[in-house]
């Protein structure tokens, strides 16, 4: 199978890969303001994807990490092939897809990293994985990203609530509280999460484009991605933001419901400064991870609420999962390819059979709590309980404006 063909394979998979990406995410940056109100879900939608496409153009660092820190490649080290990174996408793409069909707390990243490692081990072996990186931009950050946020998100939300907490200056009572300005501020929040979003997550398909492109000997090693691989993949993760995200962003009452505007403010705050450092440090965290312990803590840092532990036990065990599960799909894949050609034939008539099937079934099956993925699941951690009345003076009325 020629050079040629086989690059422009891998870089259509790489794309559908980001495409993919795309509508797994969108949760994550408008889960909270659909919930709360204050953006309507078809705007919501587009604002996502016009932001993924400008954030994509605003950094390369994730990139270049993909493309040459996770897998050795060069004269100095191991020739990746593109046959290789082929295998790697397909693992990568069938479990983002099933887990995206029987909604699992999942991560696109780290399934796109599992299924690079597994299929770079069985076609080369474990001396083609650069272990360093991947514990010090990949595991260290999947660990301790969730839980700085969840933590900044706890704190901003008791913050918010302290500073716009009002009282009877004369009986100290708690009078009707006036919140709403939150919700204003969820769009600028919400924004930049998206924004942010674009700048780590299409990073990351970036980096395998580059990473195929420099194993056909077509880009030297060490160099960042080209400007027309920064665009297409600016426009596919854009595309499957806007396309994709329906089904996601339809199940928003039934997980997010108690979620108020405070604590999403506090949430999409915390998870956007998290993701635009990782990505000036090159760190390729995972959004949903971030996006989840964000929601987490803003719940905590709310009056009145307990932890579903069970809830938040399945979701650490999607992110566990995930990048193994990735790797044995992308090294049972390499596995195939190995045999040549023809194996690489089959392993992408395969691939491509089962894509098209979860599509098809997904089109039959009912968009519900059942099999909504991601920050989603997330907001059914938290439990609130029944809220109390709130004190009034004598002849007064309860305000309107009240939130919670």
């Amino acid at each position: 199978m020629g050079i040629t063909f086989m690059v422009a394979l891998v870089i259509a998979l790489a794309l559908f890969f980001d495409f993919t990406n795309g509508f797994h995410d969108t949760a994550n940056a408008m889960a909270t303001p659909i919930a709360t109100g204050a953006i309507k879900p078809r705007t919501a939608v587009a604002l996502a994807a016009v932001l993924n496409l400008v954030g994509a153009f605003l950094s390369t660092e994730v990139a270049k990490t993909i493309s040459g820190g996770l897998i050795r490649e060069g004269a100095d080290g191991i020739h990746i092939t593109p046959e290789i990174i082929f295998a790697g996408l397909m693992g990568a793409v069938l479990w983002n897809m099933f887990t995206w069909l029987k909604g699992l707390p999942s991560s696109s990243s780290h399934a796109l990293f599992g299924g690079l490692i597994g299929a770079a081990i069985v076609g080369i072996g474990f001396h083609a994985v650069n272990f360093d990186t991947v514990l010090q931009k990949v595991i260290l950050p999947a660990v301790f990203s969730p839980l700085l946020a969840g933590a900044v998100a706890y704190l901003c939300t008791k913050l918010a609530y302290a500073l716009t907490s009002r009282h009877d200056p004369e009986t100290g009572d708690k009078l009707a509280q006036k919140r709403g300005g939150f919700r204003t501020g969820q769009i600028f929040t919400s924004s930049l999460v998206a924004l942010a979003h674009g700048t780590n997550d299409a990073q990351k398909t970036m980096g395998i484009i580059t990473l195929v492109l420099i194993a056909a000997g077509t880009q030297p090693a060490g160099s960042g991605p080209q400007l027309w691989v920064i665009g297409a993949c600016a426009l596919a993760i854009a595309i499957g933001t806007y396309a994709g995200g329906w089904r996601i962003i339809r199940t928003m009452g039934s997980g997010l419901t108690d979620v108020k505007p405070a604590q999403g403010f506090s949430a999409e705050a915390s998870t956007a400064s998290a993701i635009l450092a990782s990505s000036h440090l090159g760190f390729a965290l995972s959004t949903t991870q971030v996006a989840s312990g964000s929601v987490i803590g803003s719940g905590l840092g709310r009056k009145g609420t307990t932890v579903r532990w069970g809830t938040v036990g399945r979701i650490a065990t999607g992110w566990l999962f995930t990048l193994p599960a990735a790797a044995i799909v992308g090294g049972l894949t390499a596995f195939l390819i190995g045999t040549g050609s023809v194996g690489v034939a089959i392993a992408a008539i395969v691939g491509t059979g089962v894509v098209v099937y979860m599509f098809i079934y997904s089109r039959k099956s009912h968009v519900g709590h059942h099999n909504a993925v991601e920050v989603e699941e997330a907001g059914t951690a938290v439990r609130f309980r029944k809220k109390q009345t709130v004190k009034q003076r004598p002849g007064k009325s309860k305000s309107k404006d009240m939130q919670a």
